[in-house]
């Protein structure tokens, strides 16, 4: 349960009112003595709505960013490039040159 003062909740209605649907309750405070509680609805399912519903939410919010859909033409076609000596021994040779 998340408590709140009335200046508070005026400030930030939008964020008390996302605990609720996520099915939090929230006790609302006047001068330190409890008046109200905000609850959710019964008939509400806090995780309603498909998965395409919240993805758009989450974009429209600037969350993520959907993909196209599958990888770029070139993606698994090319073997990573051959290094060529010792990383090992390249890090000794620059310890001993003092770089």
């Amino acid at each position: 349960m998340t408590k709140a003062r009335i200046a508070d909740l005026k400030n930030n209605l939008s964020r008390y009112l996302q605990h609720v649907r996520g099915g939090g309750t929230v006790l609302v405070f006047d001068r330190d003595e409890a008046v109200a509680q905000i609850v959710p609805l019964p008939h509400a399912d806090p995780k309603a709505g498909t998965a395409a519903e919240r993805l758009g939410r989450l974009e429209r919010r600037g969350l993520i960013r959907r993909g196209t859909g599958g990888h770029p033409d070139w993606f698994g076609r090319r073997k990573p490039p051959r290094l060529r000596g010792s990383v090992l021994r390249d890090l000794l040779r620059e310890r001993e040159e003092g770089w």
